[in-house]
């Protein structure tokens, strides 16, 4: 799977690589998670070039922008929470403005990798992992796959579920920290179709993503299988507990919505 070229200055492909595709959740990277880094791609930035195979057939790359129109570029993956809580309403903005914006949602590294779904380090694997992802949230809208290096995810700045409104041109007109800013995303969906430059450029709202994401985190641990819950343990033991209480309730719900209402009388 071709994608953008790393930057000369940066650490080589296959170190790179290799630091991208992280075994065990560490405190650093979520940290980094937490806000864009000086250097990282925004507005007014052009993005790489890069071409990625689409599930169900077809390439995305920055050569179709001229032809296709203004493009929101999604990252996810299927054991992250935020893309859980974002995708039913993309699923709802694409409804709205999927006729004039171009929606490619790209599967990346797993935020939570776990036995059931570690990191992949093959290209079949990672195909795997985008198709689950797809069809976890019945996706209404293209799913591409970068490559195991992360090269095109590496290239704006590693985030799990940042999002990018990017012009025919080729240049960043709007970037969210968390695509389940939905009501940003909206507005500046609105204003380019519109024909004017998003204002404000850029969300951020890391806490409310993190509350909006919070019911999402244990069915997503319970998803990427053994590991997960440990790693989250250690490294943010107060999500932890929030996901293993919210998680309970979650469960004791839907057994009591299940049961027999004879057994709900007894």
């Amino acid at each position: 799977m071709a994608a953008s070229a790393p930057s000369p200055r940066g650490p080589s492909l296959s170190s790179a690589g290799r630091n991208y595709r992280f075994r065990r959740l560490g405190l650093a990277l979520v940290l980094r998670d937490m806000r864009f880094g000086p250097g990282e791609l925004g507005p007014g930035d052009r993005v790489p070039a890069f071409d990625l195979p689409v599930l169900g057939g077809g390439r995305i790359g920055d050569r179709d922008l001229p032809a296709t129109g203004p493009l929101l570029l999604i990252f996810g993956s299927a054991t992250c929470p935020v893309t859980d809580s974002a995708a039913p309403g993309l699923a709802s903005l694409h409804g709205a403005f999927g006729d004039r914006v171009r929606f490619v949602l790209v599967n990346v590294r797993e935020a939570h990798p776990g036995g059931n779904l570690p990191q992949p380090h093959t290209e079949a694997a990672k195909l795997a992992h985008a198709d689950m992802l797809r069809l976890v949230h019945d996706i209404p809208y293209e799913v591409a796959v970068d490559d195991v290096d992360g090269t095109l995810h590496r290239a704006f700045g590693p985030k799990p579920n940042s999002a990018y409104l990017i012009g025919r041109d080729g240049t960043i007109q709007f970037r969210a920290h968390w695509a389940n800013d939905h009501d940003a995303l909206a507005r500046a969906l609105s204003q380019v179709i519109a024909g004017r430059r998003p204002s404000p450029e850029s969300a951020g709202g890391t806490m409310r993503a993190t509350v909006k994401m919070l019911p999402h985190l244990a069915p997503v641990l319970d998803r990427a299988g053994r590991g997960a819950w440990a790693d989250m343990w250690r490294v943010a033991a107060p999500l932890a507990l929030l996901a293993t209480v919210l998680g309970w309730r979650g469960r004791r719900r839907v057994t009591r919505a299940a049961a027999p209402a004879t057994s709900r009388r007894a």
